[in-house]
């Protein structure tokens, strides 16, 4: 398979006599796939039973006859204003109790009927329409769910929906009040009709009705996006995608994907350093023109496994963007080293956001692969290099790692409930554990927690694990490898409550959490092998096998030499040692990394990455400034 480029494209931002023009430089350009439609419903639909689709017609009919696939859009993710005054509670609501208002994108409640019914509605009318169409090769639904805080919806539809999916889960109000020991606090209720949302509260609510909540608003994303992928099954055998966003975790990507066959996302390396980076200032500052070395790897890989070994990037960033807190210029040559980056990750479509920039609107500062006046910016001559470096290889195919990594949606919400101190975060800790994997010049895996098969890698790793599956607790029992978990791994059950026996349930874990502590920012507790834990402590008592101690005495690691629980949250020194042995004692070769330089492997050939301005080497290998180099295994 070689991969493909592409860009995103509206035409109805443009004059139809430039759409040829465009269509024709985009395929000189090395482009093959273009993406329409996500927000055009207002030019589909302008009032309600007044339709004009012609105009869309021949811009896919241009774009098509000039060589371009294309990717047609369900056009949800904008609901034009007369939907919104067809129904006026469609609008999601905050945890404060404010409407998101019509005037951006993304303002509607995934729990309103009414509004399910019409994006339903026009769904179908476009399936029916484009659904063989022969220039559309695949389908976008919708368009970043979950994206500016728009999963979780504190509406009065949001309400009534939660009542009927805790009574469907349930069955009796005796069982949830059983369930949620609503004995604390005289919070037992009489009926499901007097549950009301986790919100606004006095104080916390009971963390289990607060996960019960994020559950049922991930599922409520996931029934919206089968409704529209049902339909289009109906018309269509082109395959279906959704694109879905970096650090975005309040729904359940994995489920979302099972409706799905190819998973995208959106990658934003400059933006998401400056808006979702937790890295100190001096850290950012260094890659501020490159963004985070581990960051995109990250999300490849994790959408890699949502697409079940097909994923695309939809949008990637060309230039600077318009919506971070500070917004650089890439460094030269960086739009490169991010595209040969996801294509060593197995990406098999590149698509660029956009196709030209707008001189209007929210997103007028937004670059482009052109210029507003239609000049090429730097972004699409590094794309037509990317483009003509490709027809060197005759195929690039992933090949299983050695090591792997448990990502779980549901952890990261139960964190979120449940912190226990302030700075921690699943997806922070289970981050650290991949960036220190990378450092080690390891190509890594993403495995869903429900993994039923661990044959074929020598290290799995389990970090912040809310609950250990029954489908993985059999796979690990019959692994022979290296199955390193902790902290927080197995310490609750799914009814959010400390296990009895207390934690760590953990396969091949002997040992007793007796208390637990958060650290303040500044705080660390040395380990005496080298390290130290920072954030986060366990104490843990009548350990089978003590592997590593404190300074101050208390265990590090316990457990056995191929089922080792770390007690803390490592440092990047700490883990670095840890998985160094560990891949020492499953013959796994290591290569030291400067924290610039990062590898991916593949069947046939290894990359390299440089995200410095300045030249890096690696052993015999030397990386020019962005520098990407390949060479065959």
């Amino acid at each position: 398979m070689i991969p493909k480029l592409g860009s995103c494209y509206y035409p109805e931002h443009w004059p139809e006599a430039q759409w040829h023009k465009d269509a024709k430089d985009m395929v000189n350009s090395g482009l093959s796939w273009v993406r329409i439609g996500e927000f055009a419903w207002s030019r589909l639909e302008p009032e309600e039973g007044i339709q004009n689709f012609d105009w869309l017609d021949r811009a896919i009919t241009v774009l098509g006859d000039a060589g371009l696939d294309v990717v047609m859009s369900t056009p949800t993710a904008a609901p034009p204003r007369w939907v919104v005054d067809k129904w006026p509670d469609m609008l999601l609501v905050d945890s404060e109790g404010q409407p998101r208002k019509f005037g951006s994108r993304r303002h509607y409640c995934f729990s309103h009927k009414g509004y399910f019914q019409e994006s339903s509605r026009i769904t179908k009318i476009v399936a029916e329409r484009y659904g063989k169409n022969p220039y559309i090769k695949a389908w976008q639904l919708d368009n970043e769910y979950g994206c500016h805080d728009t999963t979780l919806s504190f509406s009065a539809s949001s309400e009534s929906a939660f009542k009927l999916w805790l009574f469907d889960k349930y069955k009796t109000i005796e069982n949830l009040n059983e369930v949620w020991k609503n004995v604390f606090w005289s919070m037992e209720y009489n009926n499901f009709e007097q549950i009301e949302l986790p919100n606004l509260t006095v104080t916390d609510a009971n963390p289990i009705h607060e996960l019960d909540f994020k559950r049922f608003s991930s599922d409520q994303v996931v029934k919206f996006n089968r409704s529209q992928a049902f339909i289009m099954r109906e018309h269509t055998k082109m395959p279906l995608i959704h694109n879905y966003m970096g650090k975005i975790t309040d729904f359940d990507h994995y489920e979302v994907g099972d409706d799905l066959d190819i998973a995208s996302w959106d990658s934003y390396p400059l933006g998401f350093l400056e808006d979702r980076s937790t890295q100190n200032e001096d850290f950012k500052l260094k890659f501020m023109r490159f963004g985070d070395p581990d960051f995109q790897a990250f999300h490849h890989d994790l959408y890699r496994t949502v697409g079940r070994g097909r994923w695309w990037v939809m949008e990637q960033q060309p230039g600077p963007v318009n919506w971070a807190p500070y917004n650089p210029e890439p460094a030269t040559g960086a739009v490169r080293l991010w595209s040969w980056e996801a294509i060593a990750h197995g990406a098999e479509v590149v698509s660029y956001f956009r196709w030209r920039q707008a001189p209007f609107a929210q997103e007028q500062m937004h670059a482009g692969l052109q210029r507003p006046d239609g000049e090429s910016a730097p972004g699409l001559i590094q794309a037509s290099q990317v483009n003509s470096e490709l027809k060197e290889f005759t195929d690039i195919q992933q090949v299983q790692s050695k090591v792997a990594l448990v990502f779980d949606y549901e952890s990261c919400w139960a964190w979120e409930v449940q912190p226990q101190g302030k700075e921690f975060s699943y997806f922070g800790l289970v981050y650290d554990y991949y960036r220190a994997l990378r450092s080690l010049g390891l190509s890594v895996d993403m495995l869903a927690p429900n993994q039923k098969d661990l044959s074929g890698y020598k290290i799995v790793l389990m970090p912040g694990l809310m609950h250990v599956t029954d489908n993985l607790k059999i796979a690990i029992e019959s692994f022979e490898g290296v199955v390193i978990s902790g902290p927080r791994t197995g310490s609750k059950t799914l009814d959010m409550t400390i296990p009895n026996g207390l934690p760590p349930i953990v396969p091949g874990v002997i040992g007793t959490v007796a208390s637990v502590e958060s650290l303040r920012p500044n705080a660390s507790i040395s380990i005496k092998a080298g390290g130290n834990f920072n954030c986060w402590m366990e104490t843990l008592v009548d350990c089978d096998n003590v592997i590593e101690s404190c300074e101050d005495g208390r265990p590090a690691v316990i457990g056995q030499k191929n089922r080792p629980y770390l007690v803390g949250w490592a440092d990047q020194k700490a883990l670095k040692r840890m998985f160094k042995e560990a891949c020492l004692s499953q013959s796994i070769p290591i290569t030291q990394m400067p924290d610039c330089v990062r590898v991916r492997e593949t069947l046939k050939h290894r990359f390299w990455f440089n995200y410095s301005e300045t030249e890096s080497k690696v052993g015999a290998i030397k990386l020019p400034p962005s520098g990407v180099f390949w060479e065959p295994l």
